[in-house]
């Protein structure tokens, strides 16, 4: 069974929802995924940068569609998503860079857990310190640790090395995943990617 490469940025709510899907799957079929934490914002800057013109001329129809597909998705994978009336778009870094440094202790499910729900349920910028505490909090990580980890030069030049490698494989946005070369990108390509695994396991 091929892993799961799952590049992510929590500043997304369709990703919130593909990580929510996405694990109950891999379970069942025994499949292992791989996070891949990256900023999507340096990938729009490189290789998309239509987004912006999309948030700043919105067409009016097609927003109104996005907000109910949301709701209609959070609702099918019960999970709680708003969009946040405080801050957006946020300032990801911190969790993302969180998410690097907890990979390897087998804590970035709960911490980014944690930090999606914070932010796309309870309307706290999660680019703020105290946040990311309450995050910590959530997610039983310790906060001090966490906040001098993410200063690391390592972590920070492995959160641009995942956001590099994301755009030379040919993605462009959040959630992109990967089974072996094969790219899909969305929560709603979900039942592509267990159909890639399904067809590997034969």
């Amino acid at each position: 069974m091929p892993d799961i490469e799952f590049y992510f940025d929590i500043s997304s709510p369709w990703t919130y929802l593909a990580f929510h899907n996405v694990q109950p799957m891999a379970a069942e079929l025994g499949a292992t995924i791989r996070w891949k934490p990256f900023m999507v914002g340096g990938v729009f800057n490189t290789v998309n940068p239509t987004v912006y013109e999309s948030r700043r001329t919105p067409v009016p129809a097609k927003q109104a569609y996005l907000g109910k597909s949301l709701r209609d998705w959070a609702r099918w994978s019960g999970v709680q998503i708003q969009f946040p009336p405080t801050v957006f778009p946020v300032n990801s870094v911190k969790v993302m860079r969180g998410c690097l440094a907890l990979d390897g202790e087998g804590k970035l499910p709960a911490f980014a857990r944690a930090a999606f729900e914070a932010y796309w349920r309870d309307d706290l910028d999660i680019s703020q310190d105290a946040v990311v505490r309450e995050v910590c909090a959530r997610a039983g990580v310790d906060a001090d640790a966490l906040l001098q980890a993410i200063a690391l030069q390592p972590i920070k030049d492995a959160l641009r090395e995942n956001t590099e490698t994301l755009i030379a494989r040919g993605g462009f946005g959040t959630p992109t995943l990967f089974i072996g070369e094969d790219m899909y990108f969305g929560n709603d390509h979900l039942p592509l990617v267990r159909a890639a695994l399904e067809r590997s396991a034969r």
